[in-house]
């Protein structure tokens, strides 16, 4: 029998990448067995992705057939594509509801107090999305997410320097986009941990690492592989 929490990671992660795509104009579709979009999705985001172990490369076809170049997220590790190259493995992770600190807040390791907020403007957005793609401009998170996930920024003397991103369904949060340019990797965990037991008391969070270990030291636990292949 399939953990109930791995089904809610999933079916939780596919919601984001839905979400981004609908950022885009662009929804994808959600079938029993999977999700698919028939056209082109956002850098790094999939074409195809199984919702339930008893999915096949049958189920993925609505999202990849025709196309020169797609990915699809093998969220049980449990397909191969024909052809296909293995793009990277990585482990779906879960965390119990954290308790409510009363403060959202995490120290740098250079002493520094890290200041979070909750992103609610186009231009904060912005200023997110260069923090955590250093040196690129990808357009990819664009201001309609601000309506559908919970966008998180720590600041340092005003600047940008971790964040995280989250979203909810069912009852669990999903965390994703993890990430410090300015500061220590666990103080972006530990603030991101405890703004989500601030803003979604009592829900466990979910979501997926290519390394865990960081996410581990937080009170998450790996609970499941998967893969995502490419086609180029």
């Amino acid at each position: 029998m399939t953990d109930d929490r791995l089904l809610e990671a999933v079916r939780n992660n596919a919601e984001w990448c839905d979400a981004v795509c609908r950022s885009h104009g662009s929804p994808g579709t959600f079938g029993a067995l999977s999700w698919t979009h028939p056209g082109v999705t956002p850098p790094y985001y999939p074409d195809a992705i199984t919702l339930t172990p008893d999915a096949t490369w049958a189920d993925l076809l609505d999202g990849v057939a025709g196309k020169e170049s797609a990915s699809v997220k093998d969220s049980f590790a449990a397909i191969r594509p024909p052809g296909w190259d293995l793009l990277f493995e990585a482990e779906w992770i879960h965390r119990p509801a954290p308790a409510k600190t009363g403060a959202a807040i995490a120290t740098a390791a250079t002493g520094d107090v890290i200041d979070w907020e909750v992103v609610r403007d186009p231009g904060t957005l912005r200023d997110w999305e260069r923090a955590c793609f250093p040196g690129q401009n990808t357009n990819l998170f664009r201001p309609p997410l601000l309506r559908a996930a919970t966008m998180l920024a720590g600041r340092i003397g005003g600047d940008i320097v971790c964040g995280a991103a989250l979203n909810t369904s069912g009852g669990v949060v999903g965390v994703s986009n993890v990430f410090a340019s300015g500061c220590d990797l666990d103080a972006a965990w530990s603030g991101t941990v405890a703004l989500a037991a601030e803003l979604f008391p009592g829900r466990p969070l979910v979501g997926y690492e290519t390394d865990p270990a960081p996410a581990s030291r937080h009170g998450f636990t790996p609970i499941g592989p998967l893969r995502v292949w490419l086609k180029a």
